[in-house]
């Protein structure tokens, strides 16, 4: 974003009351987390402040949580995730002895940050989440959570049993693509997500209610900030749960598509 967009975002998420801003050491080789510095000087205190680390290494966890911290300008964030573990080789790596998990949780010990938790897209991660919290406490999960995706019946058997699990060890749930329409087609359109998302309003406080209407889970807004008031207004309006009718009707009237198959695109 340029400095005016930011600061518009910004100044929408304070007049919603919004107090949790979640980025990562990657969106934009760091510019995200470098266009909070300015801002974060005089608010640090009023938001919980998550960002995420891609390596899997102590070393290079370590050395992307210190950058971060300094393009932020702060001393520590409350919540540090590793970004996108779903890989089984990449897993591995992370959870070895020495590996990225043991470097966040010593940083957690350090006062670095306050939580560690764990992000992933795609079809297969509700299942890693599961193996990952029966190998480490972490306190924090990630995932895609929408109604093309939990029609699948083994995705939707795993979500469920990691929320069982989540809400037995009091594990914060953050759901993301809640509005996602699908993957982008042949256009030219200024692209503001790398996914397509939904853009009617009455489809988008749709898909946030079958979100938001579950008690214990969160929801991660979307990049494509144009819409951020749609997805605010539906999150403080009615938030009684959509009929499975309605929400098949929005996927055949929006075109609406599941965004992971299991194989392209998991590793984003």
């Amino acid at each position: 974003m340029n400095p005016e967009r930011v600061a518009a975002t910004l100044e929408l998420l304070d007049r919603h009351g919004v107090n949790h801003i979640d980025v990562a050491a990657m969106y934009g080789n760091g510019r995200a987390e470098a266009n909070l510095a300015s801002w974060l000087m005089g608010n640090r205190s009023r938001v919980f402040l998550a960002t995420k680390t891609g390596q899997r290494s102590g070393d290079a966890a370590r050395h992307e949580l210190e950058s971060s911290l300094e393009r932020m300008g702060v001393d520590s964030v409350d919540l540090i995730q590793l970004h996108n573990l779903v890989e089984p080789d990449e897993w591995e790596t992370a959870h070895a002895k020495g590996g990225a998990v043991d470097a966040m949780f010593a940083a957690r010990d350090e006062g670095l940050v306050r939580f560690v938790g764990v992000t992933g897209h795609g079809r297969r991660i509700p299942g890693v989440h599961l193996h990952s919290l029966a190998a480490r406490d972490y306190d924090t999960v990630l995932f895609p959570y929408n109604h093309t995706m939990m029609s699948w019946a083994d995705y939707r058997e795993d979500v469920e049993s990691l929320l069982s699990l989540c809400a037995e060890r009091d594990v914060a749930v953050q759901t993301i693509k809640a509005i996602a329409r699908g993957r982008w087609g042949d256009t030219d359109a200024k692209k503001f997500s790398w996914y397509e998302p939904i853009s009617d309003p009455d489809a988008i406080a749709r898909a946030v209610r079958f979100v938001l209407s579950r008690d214990r889970l969160f929801l991660n807004s979307t990049s494509d900030a144009r819409l951020l008031p749609l997805v605010l207004a539906a999150a403080e309006g009615d938030l009684s749960p959509p009929t499975d009718d309605e929400l098949v009707a929005d996927e055949a009237t929006h075109g609406i598509t599941p965004l992971f198959d299991g194989g392209a695109l998991e590793r984003i």
